[in-house]
């Protein structure tokens, strides 16, 4: 566990001097000599051990005055696996703060989601990051600035309203403190040759720790995609987006070392949340030696691991969306589901305009399915009250899905619900509320995996095998699947 690594002052020293890739994101070297701080991977000559300090936060390190390095652009490394794989209060605001809640509701309205009051969140933030919720939003506007200035041709004063600033002159302070310069600086040291291509359209690279393996993760969105929301075309994964502003269209292309990702947003100011979702159900924030590692000292996983390292789990843009498909689901194919979703999206979806066509429609809200008329639903009788029961419940708020989830106790509220065995509850943990230790013994591609690998196969034995793997047990369950030549383990050709 990498916990605090800031405070470990050996261990951050020997990724520095390695120039270890794989703590980009974990903490941040300030430079005292020369007040700007780099990622662990910063390619300049490394400064004398005396001269450095080290933070937990870009946001930590902005509040004591040091700006950002203009090689190694620290802003923009992968974010701290850290936020995705814990449940406790700071893990779970950190992941709310990446959704622009603070942005748009202000710290009472982050207080409010979490059950806290504003000063125990600005307390805990403090001690762990070194930075409270505001400086912490304010390195994401900052970081989202420059984005929109290096790759796009967008006025400044557009550019500034987008990223969530609330005036230019503050958007130029603190663009100039945190680079060092000032935002047209910024723009003529970037590439020529911008904002070709889509009129309104923001072409990005997705940063990932190495090696990242695509087959199953874009295998899984492929060929689960329902019709009029998500299409595989030309490599690219391409999906409407309901978000907090307006809607987007995003288009995901695998590459060798980042994720290229094309966005369309009806409004700008969507675009850090549209960044933090695609990266959210990318599962790009893992820490893949940290996952694999445990995961191969199973002699049964160990070969695996080894054929396809870097497996992520593929997680989902909009967790209420997920929970709806994962109850269609249940008990069919992969094909009767997109079916069935598709009808729904067709009948109650909003539609959107794809420049490109192909994308028809936003999948509907809960509120939207909640109004539906049960008769019309083509769906077994007992089936259907899980369906509404559920959207129901979502559409009211008394059942809230999203990134700020406690695990367990969102869990125990599904398993209450009419319908909900462990594998809906699970598979909405593993892939919607995103808890990596999420396992489906009961699921029955596991099943038939767990019999060829000669694991034991019933339920509460592979559970007892399983607790090897922990806290891991969503990514044994995403190499598992891999066993099998099922369509979702594969790139689309």
């Amino acid at each position: 566990m990498h916990q605090g690594m800031h405070t470990d002052t050996d261990r951050c020293l020997r990724a520095v001097q390695a120039k270890d890739a794989r703590f980009d994101g974990w903490f941040f070297t300030a430079v005292l000599t020369t007040g700007i701080y780099c990622r662990p991977s910063c390619p300049v000559v490394p400064p004398k051990p005396r001269n450095m300090v080290f933070h937990p936060s870009a946001a930590a390190c902005q509040q004591a005055g040091f700006r950002a390095c203009k090689r190694c652009r620290p802003d923009t490394s992968p974010g701290s696996p850290e936020w995705n794989q814990r449940a406790d209060l700071v893990a779970r605001a950190m992941r709310l703060i990446a959704d622009g809640v603070v942005d748009r509701e202000g710290v009472p309205g982050l207080a409010a989601r979490l059950g806290y009051s504003s000063r125990q969140i600005e307390r805990q933030l403090l001690a762990e990051l070194g930075a409270g919720p505001l400086a912490l939003a304010r390195a994401q506007r900052a970081q989202t600035a420059r984005l929109l200035i290096e790759t796009t041709a967008l006025p400044m004063a557009q550019i500034a309203f987008a990223a969530g600033f609330s005036s230019i002159r503050t958007f130029n302070d603190t663009v100039r403190e945190v680079y060092a310069l000032t935002p047209s600086d910024l723009r003529a040291r970037s590439p020529r040759g911008l904002a070709a291509g889509t009129p309104g359209a923001l072409s990005l690279r997705l940063p990932f720790r190495a090696p990242l393996n695509p087959d199953n993760l874009f295998g899984h969105l492929a060929a689960t995609a329902v019709p009029g929301v998500e299409e595989w075309r030309d490599g690219a994964y391409r999906r409407t987006l309901r978000l907090p502003y307006g809607h987007g269209i995003v288009a995901l292309t695998p590459r060798p070392d980042h994720i290229a990702c094309r966005l369309t947003l009806a409004d700008l100011r969507d675009l850090p949340v549209a960044i933090s979702r695609c990266r959210r159900m990318l599962d790009l924030d893992a820490d893949p030696a940290a996952v694999d590692d445990q995961l191969r000292a199973d002699p049964v996983l160990a070969p695996l691991v080894d054929k396809a390292p870097g497996r992520r789990v593929p997680r989902t843009v909009d967790e209420a969306e997920f929970a709806v498909r994962a109850v269609l689901g249940q008990q069919v194919s992969t094909a009767a589901a997109r079916t069935h979703a598709a009808r729904l999206v067709t009948a109650h979806g909003e539609a959107v305009d794809d420049p490109e066509g192909g994308l028809t429609h936003l999948f509907p809200s809960p509120r939207a399915l909640a109004a539906v008329d049960p008769a019309s639903l083509a769906m077994p009788r007992t089936r259907r009250t899980t369906f509404t029961t559920l959207v129901g419940r979502l559409a009211d708020g008394s059942l809230h899905l999203g990134v700020a989830s406690d695990w367990p106790r969102t869990r125990a509220q599904l398993l209450a619900l009419p319908g909900f065995g462990p594998w809906t509850a699970d598979v909405i943990a593993m892939r919607a509320l995103g808890d990596p230790d999420a396992f489906l013994p009961t699921d029955l591609g596991i099943r038939r995996a767990a019999g060829q690998l000669g694991l034991p196969s019933t339920p509460a034995a592979l559970t007892a095998r399983a607790a090897a793997w922990r806290p891991w047990r969503a990514y044994a369950v995403q190499y598992l699947w891999a066993t099998d030549s099922h369509p979702i383990n594969f790139l689309p050709v």
